[in-house]
């Protein structure tokens, strides 16, 4: 496995339409593997898409497995690997803070339904349908607006005053 480098904001190629997977073959898993090592190497992040790691398919790996208390309606285990996904329904609004590893220096409030249902690949082709809400739905919209070239930037409610520069923590050891 290895660290893949996340591409960060400006960058144009964040902009680009994903495509979908066409072949779901070992050299894919050797990708999500690659995918999800780097996601987790990365400061606390619960997403990742393969645009981000300058992949132009359509794969997702979203993890909220760390929260104490799963939601109410999240997966089995927190984890979704997410081939090809489609958001099929959708319903409520809420807004709520996001950030991403690739915009690092800022979050944002973001308007993102509250709860979803979708379908999507695995690592193997098989198609299945999933429902969620909360946190893990929001999670899993922004990791989806990835695959269509869109930021959370382009999301805010408002540049003027729900764009915030993110906190810089030192850790105890640090001066």
């Amino acid at each position: 496995m290895a660290l893949l480098d996340i591409l960060t904001y400006p960058d144009p190629r964040l902009k680009q339409v994903s495509q979908p997977v066409q072949v779901f073959d070992d050299a894919l898993r050797a990708f999500v593997a690659d995918l999800e090592e780097t996601m987790r190497a990365g400061p606390g992040g619960v997403g990742i898409a393969a645009p981000q790691v300058g992949r132009f398919e359509r794969i997702v790996i979203v993890d909220i497995s760390a929260m104490r208390k799963l939601p109410k309606g999240s997966s089995n285990s927190g984890r979704l690997l997410l081939i090809n996904p489609e958001i099929t329904e959708w319903e409520g609004m809420v807004m709520g803070r996001e950030g991403c590893m690739s915009v690092p220096d800022y979050t944002g409030n973001v308007i993102r339904a509250e709860k979803i249902s979708f379908t999507a690949c695995d690592e193997f082709g098989a198609s299945r349908e999933y429902c969620c809400e909360g946190f893990e739905a929001r999670a899993v919209q922004h990791e989806v607006d990835h695959l269509d070239g869109m930021l959370f930037l382009d999301r805010l409610v408002s540049r003027r005053s729900d764009l915030f520069r993110r906190k810089v923590y030192k850790k105890k050891d640090e001066k």
